[in-house]
């Protein structure tokens, strides 16, 4: 994508990746791709804000020049150390090695560590500036949101923030801006980014929306370092965020399982139709077939889930076992959680999974189900019920 003018004087001069399928050593799927992002502010001083993933060096250079020579850069902002927003340094510095870094203290020391470059570095704190002429940077640094080193770029003259990862998405498009992209599909790859990043952190991102309103910063564009810029409505995403960081849910429930010969699927069909049957919205997911990723997302707004596995060696299953330690990481707090399974010689998978959750905040007093072998009649019936009371619970 060539350079795209957001507002006078400042360009997004980043890339599309239209391919990525896989982020963060796949842990996360992008069935839309990405985008890294980038800003070039010209002024008296020019300014250009994060940069891209290496392999896309050469593009973000031939955007600058379509605009300035690359060595007329005077301040690169480092947000955030990430190689996906970082990588092209290495090769960008070689054409303006007179320019500044500036970024947080844990930023430079993540910089060097993973490039060994000896390069001009400007540490910032919260309300340090950076003159460049008819405009102004302000810098906040907003640990955990979501590296320790993070940080966010305002620009007041324009009340434009630059919050590098924050309030971005996984989305490849041509459109550079909200109002160019479908709508739905943007809130998607929104509430999937958070759900799958930044879930973890929400009242460490609670407390940094506070700090920025305390601090009275107006916000009429938001331009993130992946995804489109929110420039008609940034209260949108900011107000999702803090619902998503408060753990505000809807009556809703998530079912995860796996299975080996059957069984603990045909258990969770019917945990599922008890749930219907009471009136509340409910998804399945085979964890050995599915998007994990997806699951996550779904999970982030529900009121409970529930999770199932086959025992073997006396354990859940692998796939299973996967899906709740990244939940144990999520903490999940104030979440109504049930579990069930089919076992064959002997049972243990129920308790194994209660046992993984236990710490991670969330309610665990629902009685499980374990059924041996495949379930009967009254079995499945028992399974029906199951899934009734969960429903009736979540309806309190």
């Amino acid at each position: 994508m060539p350079a795209v003018k957001i507002l006078p004087d400042i360009y997004s001069v980043g890339v599309v990746d239209w391919n990525v399928r896989n982020f963060h050593g796949h842990t996360y799927t992008t069935s839309r791709g990405s985008t890294y992002n980038s800003y070039l502010i010209l002024d008296e001083k020019v300014a250009l804000i994060d940069t891209v993933y290496g392999p896309f060096s050469r593009e973000l250079i031939e955007n600058i020049r379509e605009l300035i020579p690359v060595d007329r850069i005077d301040y690169i902002v480092v947000n955030h150390v990430e190689t996906d927003h970082s990588g092209a340094l290495p090769e960008l510095m070689k054409l303006c090695p007179r320019a500044k870094l500036v970024g947080t203290a844990k930023c430079k020391d993540g910089l060097y560590k993973n490039y060994y470059g000896d390069w001009d570095f400007q540490v910032v704190k919260t309300g340090d500036e950076l003159k460049l002429g008819r405009r102004t940077l302000m810098f906040l640094e907003a640990p955990m949101v979501h590296w320790p080193d993070s940080m966010f770029t305002y620009c007041p003259q324009d009340s434009l923030l630059m919050p590098n990862d924050a309030f971005g998405q996984h989305y490849a498009t041509s459109g550079r801006f909200d109002d160019q992209v479908d709508k739905c599909s943007l809130m998607e790859e929104a509430e999937k980014y958070y759900a799958n990043i930044l879930w973890p952190l929400g009242s460490i991102i609670l407390k940094k929306i506070e700090e920025v309103s305390k601090l009275g910063i107006s916000i009429k564009m938001i331009a993130p370092s992946h995804g489109v810029i929110w420039r008609t409505e940034p209260a949108r995403i900011i107000d999702s965020y803090i619902s998503w960081a408060k753990g505000q849910t809807s009556k809703r429930a998530v079912i995860a399982y796996e299975t080996m010969w059957g069984a603990t699927e045909i258990m969770a069909r019917r945990i599922a139709d008890g749930i219907a049957s009471s009136g509340t919205a409910v998804s399945v997911f085979d964890v050995a077939k599915s998007d994990r990723t997806e699951i996550i997302t779904r999970m982030l707004t529900a009121q409970g889930f529930i999770f199932g596995s086959s025992t073997h060696d006396n354990d859940m299953l692998p796939n299973i076992a996967s899906l709740l330690e990244i939940v144990k990481g999520l903490k999940p707090r104030g979440r109504q959680i049930g579990f069930f399974g089919s076992y064959g010689w002997a049972g243990g998978a129920v308790e194994e999974m209660r046992e993984m959750l236990k710490d991670c905040g969330a309610v665990l007093d629902t009685p499980g189900v374990s059924v041996k072998y495949a379930p009967n009649s009254e079995e499945l019936k028992n399974c029906f019920d199951f899934g009734v009371r969960f429903s009736n619970i979540l309806n309190k």
